[in-house]
């Protein structure tokens, strides 16, 4: 099957179960700061997991682009990807395992409206339970599985493994389900039950895994088992049941509204489809595979992890530029220029010395041109983006090359690539063409140590919705809306919101301007908040027609994909409203909650964020 098929069988299979189907959200984040990009279909979904009442009601169905910046090293294998489609669908309180797993099972192997996977191909996990928090093994999933498989005429054992550890020196066992600890199969926001808070919600999941057939590589482990790392099995599916809350003494409490959040990687499951454990062989990448192995002269199988790279790599980048990140030295712009960057090293590998990445990103507009079409749209950008970045990466290449002719035999890789961005495996070979002593584990130890301070930032930044549900973060929220009308008020109606960051101790907002604002315009805005703060006015949620929202002239994302049902929120009653923009909340009821204990809003700086967006941090103090 190809994408477009499996993304649409998906689509249709769940409509038929009563799901409303939902459009992917933004690559960036909307209203959310906390995270650099959208990760998982679940991440824009937080707000309505947590309880409050989704417009499209209680069953939905999507296929949410994303990415994840902490997979970028693992790239080079058959089945890892920054860049993917999430195929998920949820209960908000509406149904619970009983349904969901025969429904995932039906949808992977019926031949009439699913995949028409072979059932003997597919295994799953469960929870072994959680000594340190009294939790038992997940029995009640066990069984379900035990009756599906059974149905299917398939004997289904339970292996009860607990750690991956335990599968290496256990293996398969004959066994059909396997269970695994917390740290495989429990999902909350703060990790396993132990390290999660009072009040915080979370329970079991479920995973697939599709069996390719490959040889175990003993290299992994003795023996083969679903969690192992040979390629022999990929995970397909994870069905996540948010089934319990933590009280104050430790122990948990089965919550009233149980939701179901499944998730499945378009990819995987095609190339499940396809019986090629390749995602990079899927048709998606056909004609960005092409045009790399006729711009190298090299053949994909020859030369597999470069291509792998290469073809992941832009991918990503494609969306991002389409989406409006452009390459830069901070945050998203970061994550676009390391992609672009380590591709032309990859290039560099297969022989391709100059303008390498821009044909082979065209392939992928028209690649995603029926579900996608934003992509194909911003050709032109993407491939101007990509050929002046290469142009500026190689001139960054050759400023590296001088300084380390300048460093002579004490050769620094680590400064050479957090500096000049110099790639550490150039250094090396570099090294080893001079014949002089190169410590290449303890340059992975510095870059392990590096990689792992930024994945730890990247973890904190991400707890659904807000940086937090804390009062404070709230009112700064509500105090980002009233900043943004502000600012257009006083600059131009052409201002809008280009990123944003919202703590307990201050608001900051990326927004489209050219130029530094005069102390005057930002005395302005101050008073523009502090009137609309000390009018106490009404913040009010409405669901309404998205062609209404836009009526009404509310503020929402660039090339965002919204639903026919929106949430927007005013500042003051709709008709004639200080402040419009779609957003998913929470808010403060009345704007004068933000004066609380005498706090006044105050602007503490205005700076340039990049070409043409200016950056605004605030507090109310």
């Amino acid at each position: 099957m190809t994408v477009n098929d499996v993304r649409a069988r998906y689509m249709r299979f769940f409509e038929k179960r009563g799901h409303a189907a939902i459009p992917s959200a933004p690559i960036i984040p909307e209203n959310d700061p906390t995270t650099l990009f959208t990760s998982s279909g679940m991440q824009p979904l937080v707000p309505y997991l947590l309880g409050q009442p989704h417009p499209e009601g209680t069953r939905l169905v999507d296929s949410q682009l994303s990415f994840r910046a902490e997979d970028i090293e693992e790239i080079g294998d058959n089945r890892h990807t920054t860049f993917f489609e999430m195929l998920g669908n949820w209960s908000l309180g509406d149904y619970f395992k009983a349904e969901q797993l025969p429904w995932l099972f039906e949808f992977l192997t019926s031949a009439t409206d699913g995949l028409g996977l072979d059932p003997h191909k597919l295994y799953v996990t469960v929870f072994d339970g959680d000594a340190r928090a009294k939790m038992e093994l997940d029995a009640e999933t066990v069984e379900i599985w035990k009756s599906i498989f059974a149905n299917a005429g398939i004997t289904a054992d339970l292996v009860r493994l607990g750690t991956e550890e335990a599968g290496y020196q256990k293996g398969m066992q004959g066994g059909r389900i396997f269970s695994y600890g917390a740290r495989k199969n429990w999902w909350s926001r703060a990790g396993v039950p132990d390290t999660m808070p009072a009040g915080e919600i979370g329970g079991p999941d479920s995973e697939v895994f599709y069996d390719f057939g490959l040889p175990h590589n003993p290299s992994f482990g003795k023996e083969c088992h679903p969690n192992c790392d040979c390629g022999r099995f990929v995970e397909v599916g994870n069905s996540v049941f948010m089934q319990f809350v933590k009280r104050g003494d430790g122990s948990f409490a089965e919550l009233p509204k149980r939701n179901v959040d499944f998730g499945g990687g378009l990819e995987r499951l095609t190339a499940a489809t396809r019986g090629n454990p390749d995602v990079f062989l899927i048709d998606t990448f056909d004609a960005a595979r092409a045009a790399l192995e006729e711009r190298s002269g090299k053949r994909y199988a020859d030369a597999k992890r470069s291509f792998r790279i290469i073809l992941d790599h832009m991918r990503a980048a494609s969306f991002f530029l389409a989406s409006g990140i452009r390459p830069g030295n901070t945050e998203q712009g970061y994550v676009l220029r390391r992609l672009i960057r380590r591709s032309i090293r990859e290039a560099d590998k297969l022989g391709i010395k100059e303008m390498a990445l821009s044909p082979v990103a065209e392939g992928f507009g028209n690649a995603y041109a029926a579900p996608y079409p934003f992509v194909l749209a911003a050709r032109d950008l993407i491939y101007g983006e990509l050929e002046k970045e290469e142009r500026q990466f190689r001139g960054t290449l050759a400023r590296g090359l001088h300084e380390l002719d300048k460093m002579g035999d004490a050769i620094d890789a680590f400064m050479l690539f957090t500096t000049y961005g110099f790639p550490i495996e150039l250094t090396a070979e570099i090294a080893e063409e001079r014949g002089l002593a190169f410590d290449l584990d303890e340059v992975q130890r510095q870059m392990e140590a590096h990689q792992a301070l930024s994945r730890a930032g990247a973890a904190q930044k991400f707890a659904g919705g807000l940086a937090d549900r804390a009062e404070q973060t709230i009112r700064y929220h509500t105090a980002h809306h009233l900043l943004l009308r502000a600012l257009q008020i006083v600059l131009g109606p052409y201002v809008h919101q280009r990123g944003s960051n919202i703590t307990n101790e201050r608001l900051r907002i990326d927004f489209s301007y050219g130029k530094k604002m005069t102390p005057e315009q930002i005395r302005n805005v101050e008073e523009i908040v502090n009137e609309k703060i000390s009018e106490a006015l009404p913040v009010i949620r409405t669901d309404m027609k998205k062609e209404e929202a836009e009526r009404l002239g509310a503020e929402h994302e660039f090339g965002a994909v919204y639903p026919d049902i929106v949430s927007v929120y005013s500042v003051g009653p709709l008709d004639g409203a200080f402040s419009i923009e779609f957003c998913g909340g929470p808010h403060v009821a009345n704007t004068r909650e933000l004066a609380e204990g005498g706090k006044h809003f105050h602007i503490l700086k205005e700076e340039a964020s990049s070409s043409g967006v200016r950056r605004i941090k605030a507090v109310l103090k």
